[in-house]
């Protein structure tokens, strides 16, 4: 599927598996599989934006996939988060949707809502939250009827 249905369909929190469509090359070519990686993934979706025409540029709908975190001993050092706008040439499918019940931490900045954590029902995102401290966070509970209607349209 195309990133523009990703964004059509895809609710926050999904699991998003992207590709190129090509083979992993053998590991003995590193620099290959390190060029293969960058556009071969999995990733959380966190935030759906809409395209933006200015005067001076104009830039495409985008969304963007939480990739992962990195350090050590409890201490985040980077969080790698990718953008992909719908005109990307990869192609992108739903691997796994919230389950209803699950509760997502969402924040909001100028109408884009971000999803900062997708916890296992709402007391434990109430939780998460105290120890998280985000401001203008709100808790949003996964409905029966969304994670449905995702699976439905990934299939």
């Amino acid at each position: 599927m195309s990133a523009q249905h990703m964004l059509d369909t895809a609710p926050l929190g999904a699991l998003i598996r992207y590709s190129n469509g090509e083979l992993q090359p053998p590991a003995r070519f590193t620099r290959k599989v390190n060029a293969w990686e960058r556009e071969n993934g999995v990733g959380r979706l966190i935030k759906k934006e809409a395209g933006v025409a200015r005067e001076r540029y104009t830039m495409p709908a985008s969304l963007t996939l939480h990739a992962g975190d990195y350090g050590s001993q409890g201490c985040i050092v980077i969080v790698v988060n990718l953008i992909f706008h719908v005109t990307s040439r990869l192609t992108f499918t739903i691997v796994d949707v919230p389950k209803p019940g699950m509760a997502r931490v969402l924040t909001s900045f100028e109408g884009v809502e971000t999803l900062r954590h997708l916890a296992a029902d709402h007391a434990t995102a109430e939780a998460w939250l105290r120890e998280h401290q985000w401001s203008n966070a709100r808790i949003e509970v996964v409905a029966d009827e969304v994670a449905a209607l995702a699976m439905e349209q990934a299939a």
